[in-house]
């Protein structure tokens, strides 16, 4: 399969016409209004289309033939063309990407003053399918698109141009791949890639392992809501589930809470965890528990334990709408559980990182696990991703994440 971003700036080649992809009749408007993506019952599925190989750039037109712009396109999946430019037949070299990334850079660098965040977060910054997730001189990479895997090549020498990391990984694998048609593949490590790597996240460093750990690593999301968690944990017991790296755990002993329960059920995320914290010297003060997470918060309820901060941030429950209804039963018994847990006047962190779960469901969930729970209280702050997670406009499942902070009576 030929790279689109190996053929450089001025050959003739690249000069020449994308494949033109018309939309049906009437069904232009949402994407000329700004939404990056067509679904497949919107697209003339041409026998020319047909045989496009997926991932291919391509010139998207109205049924009048009038250019929208240029987008990625996969005949497979359900979303068919996500849209890179108005600009039709674009130059997809790594001039192109590297004007990208400049762009995300240049936002970074004035939100953050250490180089460790998401750099690039798919159709909010202008790549649909790509993640890049950086740790000062290391970047992770997930291709979640046949585009964005045709476009690889191009990607690493545009990061190599903006920042010259001393190492890259790549991971192809998980559900969003499997939707475009692809199979999972081996992580692939260019350069020097440190395990464990250093993380440093409000003034705490952790250790993740960017190869073989979940996604890229570490969740860059919940920066904010840590630092707002571990504030309102000086001086209070704290219990983190579904604790993965000790994200929210270690802030909290950082800060000075008096103690620290850490649960989880990946052994080896619980031993970066233990090990990051030793080595900060507050080990002492955070114990670490294997355990899936509803079984240790039944236990804990079991014996009459209470938490000043109860931290509960599990992962999706929802993957699909076919399990929206389980799912917000599953966040209803979460807070039930987390809230008994947590002491008089204490503090609930409940989150769902579930897109499929609106604000106001997630929300109405929680509640009524309250009221099963037999706890009043006042929500304190409603938070999301932060400011390197942007949220596309147009694209309200770009906002997944909901992050709930109450103070319980």
């Amino acid at each position: 399969m030929t790279n689109i971003a190996e053929k450089e700036e001025t050959g003739a080649a690249i000069r020449a016409k994308l494949p033109i992809v018309k939309i049906m009749p009437g069904r232009h408007k949402r994407v000329r209004a700004g939404h990056p993506w067509v679904f497949s019952n919107e697209v003339n599925i041409s026998s020319d289309a047909k045989a496009l190989e997926p991932g291919m750039p391509v010139t998207l037109v109205d049924a009048s033939g009038a250019a929208i712009g240029t987008a990625l396109f996969n005949p497979k999946p359900l979303i068919s063309a996500r849209m890179l430019t108005p600009e039709p037949d674009a130059i997809l070299n790594t001039d192109w990407i590297a004007a990208r990334f400049e762009r995300a850079l240049a936002r970074r660098d004035r939100l953050f003053g250490a180089p460790y965040y998401r750099l690039i977060h798919a159709e909010a910054d202008g790549m649909p399918g790509l993640i890049v997730d950086r740790y000062d001189d290391i970047c992770a990479l997930q291709l979640n698109t046949a585009g964005m895997d045709r476009l690889t090549d191009g990607i690493v020498t545009a990061l190599r141009r903006m920042i010259s990391p001393k190492g890259i990984v790549i991971s192809r694998d998980g559900a969003a791949r499997r939707l475009e048609g692809l199979e999972d593949a081996p992580v692939q490590i260019l350069g020097d890639v440190p395990s464990p790597a250093a993380v440093m996240e409000n003034g705490v460093r952790f250790l993740a392992d960017l190869a073989d750990g979940q996604k890229t690593g570490w969740f860059f999301d919940h920066r904010e809501n840590r630092a707002r968690a571990a504030q309102l944990s000086v001086g209070r017991s704290v219990l983190d589930c579904y604790c993965y790296l000790g994200g929210f755990g270690l802030q909290a002993a950082a800060a000075g809470a008096s103690s620290v329960l850490c649960v989880d059920r990946s052994q080896p995320a619980l031993d970066l965890s233990r090990q990051a914290a030793d080595e900060a010297g507050f080990g002492d003060r955070v114990k670490f528990e294997k355990s899936e997470a509803f079984g240790a918060l039944e236990v804990l309820v079991g014996e009459g334990r209470r938490f000043g901060v109860v931290v509960a941030d599990p992962p999706a429950f929802v993957k699909t709408k076919k399990d929206l209804k389980p799912g917000a039963r599953g966040y209803r018994k979460l807070a039930r559980l987390a809230a008994t847990l947590v002491e008089p006047d204490g503090i609930l962190v409940i989150a769902s990182c579930s897109h499929h779960v609106d604000p106001m469901l997630f929300s109405d969930q929680v509640r009524r696990g309250l009221l099963d729970a037999g706890r009043t209280g006042r929500i304190l702050h409603a938070g999301g991703a932060g400011p390197d997670h942007p949220i596309h406009p147009s694209l309200p499942e770009s906002a997944y994440l909901k992050c709930l902070f109450l103070q319980l009576d």
